[in-house]
């Protein structure tokens, strides 16, 4: 497999994780609290305002972030946490396929965690070497 596969891979990757979580999940959620609706869970207790707030950035701004590849590996970070918050907290007595789809999100946010973004992402274009799978 040659390098500019790799970085078509992760492309495809952080697009298709990032824009997905953004727009299904994220917006949704922005959205409540544009209409001043802050009703949310609290699993990690910190309060239902501040848990979708957290989420919201999670999900909606990382989301955006990875997709664009900016500083990528920073935002796997919080997404990778909402992830696993929602997979083991929120759905964690439920069946596997309520624990299955965040965790696919997550093992996404670990292979751009310890890959980076490719060359095909705005890191790649602003830091270069920065951004190379090894």
């Amino acid at each position: 497999m040659t390098k500019g596969n790799i970085d078509l891979g992760l492309l495809v990757l952080r697009l298709w994780f990032g824009l997905e979580m953004a727009f299904m999940h994220g917006l949704p959620k922005l959205m409540k609290i544009f209409r001043g609706d802050m009703t949310f869970a609290n699993p990690i207790g910190v309060g239902e305002e501040f848990s979708l707030i957290l989420a919201v950035f999670a999900e909606f701004v990382c989301g955006l972030l990875i997709a664009a590849g900016f500083f990528t590996r920073l935002a796997c970070i919080p997404y990778l946490i909402t992830m696993l918050v929602a997979a083991f907290l929120v759905h964690g007595g439920d069946p596997w396929g309520k624990m299955a789809f965040p965790l696919m999100y997550a093992v996404a946010a670990i292979v751009l965690l310890l890959t980076g973004p490719g060359q095909y992402s705005l890191d790649g274009r602003l830091y270069g070497k920065e951004a190379e799978v090894a």
